[in-house]
């Protein structure tokens, strides 16, 4: 699996700038992931705290995995929040996958604020064994 590279540390500053400077609408909704490679499949763990798994979307597109999700207000009528540090709103995450992937079979669950996306690895991408054999002409001398 191909992951886009980043620079954590420029997200960091750039978070860090928008905060700063006013710009917090935004907070780059990008849901935090984990990814973890096995020998069959590579998993992937995304943040969802709070989401209702209705409102969470995983598709496969042009090599591409998008994660998408909605966390909705939660106050009522005569409430007026006064602190505001929980994200609420939309969630993106794209991840380009590579042709080593069997993407017909990739499937997602969600369970305690964590989705998890199986993406299997297709046969031909597994590691094998390759035969050496010995040379017909160095037989023969």
């Amino acid at each position: 699996m191909l992951l886009t590279t980043f620079d954590p540390f420029a997200q960091e500053l750039d978070r860090l700038t928008r905060w700063a400077f006013g710009d917090q609408s935004d907070h780059r909704r990008l849901a935090r992931m984990d990814a973890v490679r096995r020998e069959n499949d590579i998993e992937l763990r995304f943040d969802l705290p709070g989401v209702d798994r209705e409102s969470i979307d995983v598709t496969v597109d042009h090599g591409v995995l998008t994660v998408s999700a909605t966390r909705n207000e939660e106050h009522t009528e005569g409430e007026k929040p006064f602190i505001r540090e929980r994200v609420m709103g939309s969630y993106t995450r794209r991840v380009r996958l590579s042709d080593a992937v069997d993407a017909d079979k990739i499937e997602a669950s969600y369970t305690d604020g964590v989705l998890t996306v199986h993406v299997p690895v297709a046969e031909q991408a597994k590691p094998r064994k390759i035969e050496v054999r010995a040379d017909d002409k160095a037989i023969a001398a």
